[in-house]
């Protein structure tokens, strides 16, 4: 942290990382930065990019009575992953009675906290908009042989 009295010029700085600065008098001119790299503020901070091992892990989520995993099959409708590595997934499933209603939208949050750097997982199953077959990736259409 640093700051700036105007009044005294003077520019305090707290510890950053492991390093501690002295208190050192400037003009009000000049103004000290301190860079620290990512790698002196990280230990604790979250991979910035856990969307990609996120989807990969989606896709390892099937509905048993369809050969195509529920990220092809457009059945995620949203991913918020949050700096504090907290997962939040929007999903829905084919349709209200789906026989994996129970047990899918679980296995899905056991499998995303299963990433690296994700603190925490929730799904929240969503009807609106319904689930229909333009959802489906071309991938998908393709598998289930719909061209």
């Amino acid at each position: 942290m640093i700051e700036q009295e105007v009044g005294k010029q003077e520019v305090i700085a707290q510890e950053v990382g492991e390093q501690e600065v002295n208190a050192q008098e400037v003009s009000e001119a000049e103004v000290r930065e301190i860079e620290v790299s990512e790698e002196e503020v990280s230990p604790l901070e979250v991979p910035t990019n856990l969307e990609t091992p996120i989807i990969e892990v989606l896709h390892t989520c099937f509905d048993p009575e369809i050969p195509v995993d529920i990220y092809e099959l457009g059945l995620i409708y949203g991913i918020d992953i949050q700096p504090s590595g907290e997962v939040n997934i929007r999903m829905t499933l084919t349709s209200p009675g789906c026989p994996v209603a129970g047990s899918l939208p679980g296995e899905v949050e056991e499998k995303v906290r299963s990433v690296p750097g994700v603190t925490a997982a929730k799904v929240e199953l969503v009807w609106d908009p319904p689930w229909c077959m333009d959802n489906m990736s071309e991938a998908a259409k393709l598998q289930l042989g719909m061209f």
